[in-house]
């Protein structure tokens, strides 16, 4: 305090007021992690790319990069327009990996990706996150939450420099470097026309497992996924199928975490009910009706669970189950 110093010898009104100034001064600006060229601890594939990453800056916990130069890890590509269906599959996804000790690798996008890391998270499992923007740009931004989330738990990395403007190109070339990091890919749900697919076609020529999420025939959102089946990927019905195939992972899960959600935050009486009506889409109003609830306090379980990616938000509104 300014009192106590100034009861001090050698300290007069000038150096106080210089001091008191200091006070003001903005904290330094910690630099961002950054692997370069050449670094040893950049991952071998990544480094064997032919255009590989001038430098990678990252976030997270440091300790997983030995884990991902031996690409012990699993990558979960899909749409950004997914399907109820596709994001509740993938959250389930995510969860089995995470619990059974998989790094669970995506791209932060809307969607697939956004839905694997929220199962991944709440199994206790560890998300790498690899960004089309710098680690300081959040895109979407509803996912500030749900970036920073992964970034305590696992590891966020970019090879775009900070400050950099946003390009489109850059969420596509992101894909590159999400195939170097993993042991194999699953490709959820995409049209015929996705970003995802380029996931698929890297793992592919690099003879890395490609599993497929098989959909319906007829579903556009999917062409693009069901169209490598008939190239020879392989179909995947469940997540315990790939998990008893792959066994246990590199990272053990966090303690006290599960596959459907952090242990201490069990689904309620009313939140079970919910997601039993919203087997079809359903409006508040009709909830409330079927419930029996105020439309203040339910609307709020609505958020909540859709936040969770248990309940899909339709134009309408309306409310549908993910799984």
């Amino acid at each position: 305090p300014a009192a106590a110093l100034a009861a001090l010898p050698g300290f007069g009104p000038m150096l106080l007021t210089r001091i008191e100034a200091t006070r003001s001064w903005p904290a330094p600006k910690v630099p961002p992690r950054v692997l370069l060229a050449g670094d040893p601890a950049l991952p071998r594939a990544m480094a064997a790319l032919p255009h590989p990453p001038i430098h990678l800056f990252w976030a997270g916990r440091g300790s997983l990069w030995p884990r991902l130069g031996q690409r012990r890890a699993i990558a979960v590509v899909g749409s950004r327009g997914a399907s109820p269906q596709g994001r509740g599959f993938a959250r389930r996804l995510g969860a089995a990996l995470g619990a059974a000790g998989w790094p669970v690798v995506s791209g932060l996008a809307e969607g697939i990706d956004a839905a694997v890391h929220r199962g991944c998270l709440a199994s206790g499992g560890t998300p790498i996150g690899v960004l089309g923007t710098p680690l300081e740009r959040v895109y979407p931004l509803h996912h500030r939450e749900l970036q920073e989330q992964v970034q305590r738990q696992g590891l966020l990395l970019s090879e775009q420099s900070p400050g950099a403007t946003g390009r489109a190109s850059a969420f596509a070339a992101r894909n590159r470097l999400i195939v170097a990091l993993v042991a194999g890919v699953v490709l959820v749900e995409c049209p015929a026309v996705s970003g995802a697919l380029a996931a698929a076609t890297q793992a592919w020529a690099d003879g890395l497992p490609l599993w497929v999420v098989p959909a319906d025939v007829d579903r556009e959102g999917a062409a693009g996924s069901n169209r490598w089946l008939t190239l020879g990927a392989s179909p995947l019905c469940s997540p315990d199928a790939l998990v008893a195939l792959l066994g246990p992972g590199p990272c053990p899960p966090a303690r006290g975490a599960s596959c459907h959600g952090q242990a201490a935050q069990a689904a309620s009486p009313l939140q079970h009910d919910l997601l039993r009506a919203c087997g079809q889409p359903c409006t508040l109003q009709a909830l409330a009706t079927i419930t029996r609830q105020p439309l203040a306090g339910l609307l709020e379980q609505l958020l909540g669970l859709e936040k969770d990616s248990q309940l899909l938000r339709l134009p309408g509104p309306r409310w549908v189950r993910c799984a």
